[in-house]
């Protein structure tokens, strides 16, 4: 099966979606890790792939473009990277449950797409691809992991970029082999120059940090500063599995991790996530945090939006993790904002 060039099936994706009005708000919709497979598969077969989706697909449904990161390959064969500790691969239905979700874009850089090597990466891009989703942060090379996946939303182009920096250093791609966009400076920075060129908003995905640590470390901070002083609009960060503080710096705003969002969290340090729903327009550039419960002992693999106390409280210790970082999370008209 020849594969569909990631950007041509992007502009399927909007041929067939309502985005092309002139005019109007954009809004992008991104959570953390998605993880539907390992020895949860017996579990999640039996209850169905679209049911860890219930809870947040009508929040979901308000994106023009909905972002994820996908943290396993999906597909049925390759070979497994057995170096390490934990390795998943779901099964293919899991694709079209994503897509059916809502989200229309995952982001692959990370340090499980490679977990059964280049062939089941190929597989996993077959079949989201089939799914109609579109993609960014691996590749068959390192040139087609650094692509941009370009959307154009009433009449606005998004950019968006995916890289990963986290160990396996063997899972990056390189020239002549497949694997994730590493996140080096001498990478990112010709990449989002390239994309403000021809982008209205450049979002930029990292996979990043130290798994369980609640606030970022000077890396990370580095390098979304500098990603923002090159042209990215917004940092969506992952991998420590955990809420890390907001940052607005310069004209953007950081999400140094959005914690998981349908994953086994078994311990209390990871059953707190959100998704983030960024409102753009030529007047008005905010985000808006939808506090979650994601729990497994709760709610299973079922995220679930939260209101009243429990959402204030998500919110508090998202303020308290943000103080450092001179932002805050204000309650406007019933829900929680960050402008930028």
């Amino acid at each position: 099966m020849k594969r569909i060039p990631a950007l041509a099936i992007t502009a399927i994706l909007l041929a067939v979606m309502p985005l092309c009005a002139h005019g109007g708000e954009i809004v992008i919709s991104a959570v953390g890790d998605i993880m539907l497979a390992g020895k949860w598969t017996p579990v999640l077969r039996k209850d169905g792939y679209d049911h860890p989706f219930g809870g947040v697909a009508a929040a979901l449904a308000n994106g023009d473009i909905n972002l994820a990161n996908l943290e396993s390959p999906i597909a049925s064969g390759g070979r497994e990277y057995t170096s390490k500790k934990f390795r998943f691969r779901a099964e293919t239905e899991v694709a079209r449950a994503v897509r059916k979700a809502g989200f229309n874009l995952v982001n692959l850089a990370n340090n499980h797409s490679m977990d059964f090597g280049g062939g089941a990466l190929a597989e996993t891009m077959d079949n989201l691809e089939a799914a109609g989703i579109a993609w960014i942060g691996a590749g068959a090379d390192l040139a087609e992991a650094r692509k941009m996946a370009l959307f154009t939303v009433k009449g606005k182009k998004v950019a968006f970029l995916g890289y990963s920096l986290t160990q396996p250093v063997e899972f990056f791609a390189a020239q002549q082999r497949p694997g994730t966009a590493p996140g080096f400076e001498h990478i990112f920075v010709p990449d989002i120059a390239r994309a403000r060129q021809v982008a209205d908003y450049v979002i930029v995905s990292f996979h990043w940090g130290k798994e369980g640590r609640s606030m970022p470390l000077p890396f990370q901070r580095s390098i979304a500063h500098k990603a923002i002083d090159t042209g990215a609009d917004v940092i969506i960060g992952h991998h420590p599995h955990v809420l890390q503080g907001i940052e607005r710096y310069g004209k953007g705003i950081v999400f140094y991790s959005l914690g998981n969002f349908i994953f086994a969290s078994k311990g209390t340090s990871t059953g707190q996530s959100a998704i983030i729903r960024l409102h753009l327009d030529d007047a008005r550039r905010e985000a808006e945090i939808l506090p979650l419960d994601v729990l497994y002992r709760r709610v299973g693999f079922q995220p679930r939006l939260l209101s009243g106390k429990p959402a204030a409280e998500v919110i508090e210790q998202l303020n308290y993790l943000s103080k450092p970082l001179n932002t805050e999370i204000k309650s406007q008209n019933n829900s929680y904002v960050v402008s930028f």
